[in-house]
């Protein structure tokens, strides 16, 4: 896979993630444990296998800088500063949120989920966001 697909690559991650934790709120509010259980590892195993596509690009491309100059650069680092902040605090926290789940720690689950999972789901949104602004809607990144 060379670097230049895997931007799209990460996309499709953060996407399906997105997709699979909604499903999985869905399964947890309809009294299904174990529909939610698959969804949210499902989501897990997602995120894990974007951060490590996400790793090799950057390993691979360096940082990408956004090639405008615009009124959308604001809004490009509006979007992009809370993603970025917000995901390197949710590793620990999901890390922390399974852990309780699989020490049958229910209603600390629950309570941490309430942070966790909108925060989780933020940065799915906002990855996919970023990756639209600066590969799409910007015409692509400044080379």
């Amino acid at each position: 896979m060379s670097p230049g697909t895997l931007p799209a690559l990460n996309a499709g991650l953060n996407a399906l993630s997105v997709a699979l934790l909604l499903a999985g709120f869905l399964r947890i509010r309809r009294g299904d444990r174990t529909g939610h259980r698959r969804f949210m590892l499902t989501a897990l195993a997602v995120s894990a296998l974007f951060l490590v596509s996400y790793s090799v690009h950057h390993a691979q491309v360096g940082s990408v800088p956004y090639p405008r100059h615009d009124w959308t650069r604001l809004l490009y680092l509006a979007i992009l500063i809370p993603h970025v902040v917000l995901a390197a605090a949710l590793v620990p926290g999901v890390a922390l949120l399974v852990h309780r789940a699989w020490r049958e720690r229910f209603a600390q689950h629950r309570s941490l989920a309430r942070w966790v999972w909108p925060t989780w789901l933020f940065v799915g949104v906002s990855g996919v966001a970023v990756y639209l602004m600066l590969y799409v809607l910007s015409g692509g990144p400044a080379r």
